[in-house]
């Protein structure tokens, strides 16, 4: 499924390409060796994938109600188990997205609420 490229908020759409990049650019900082983990250039692909649906997710939970973000995270992360990434980069990825929504669009509660999630996944 293509990740989607705009969430609805109170205050309007927001944009989740830029948002999703940045969570991205910082990850790879973090990680550097992720890249190695596929092949050339696949890897900010599904970074960017993932991290638009994680962020849409977010949105749509806090703002709409109608997703749960736990459980779509405790989807994702048996779906990455399964390819043996490490849950606690994912639960990295998670609290990066929140410092990018509240640093970029000042959304304290998907921030809270993504942080909340992040500490679900593996203990801290």
């Amino acid at each position: 499924m293509p990740p989607p490229s705009r969430a609805d908020t109170p205050a309007g759409e927001v944009g989740l390409v830029a948002l999703a990049g940045e969570v991205c650019r910082r990850y790879g900082a973090e990680f550097p060796d992720e890249a190695a983990r596929y092949e050339p250039g696949v890897w900010d692909a599904w970074c960017l994938h993932d991290n638009q649906h994680i962020l849409s997710w977010a949105f749509a939970d806090v703002h709409q109600g109608i997703v749960d973000l736990a459980e779509q995270m405790a989807w994702l992360a048996g779906v990455l188990a399964a390819r043996d990434y490490p849950a606690e980069r994912l639960r990295r990825d998670l609290e990066l997205a929140a410092d990018v929504v509240r640093e970029q669009l000042d959304d304290h509660d998907v921030a809270a609420r993504l942080r909340l999630v992040a500490a679900t996944l593996v203990p801290g």
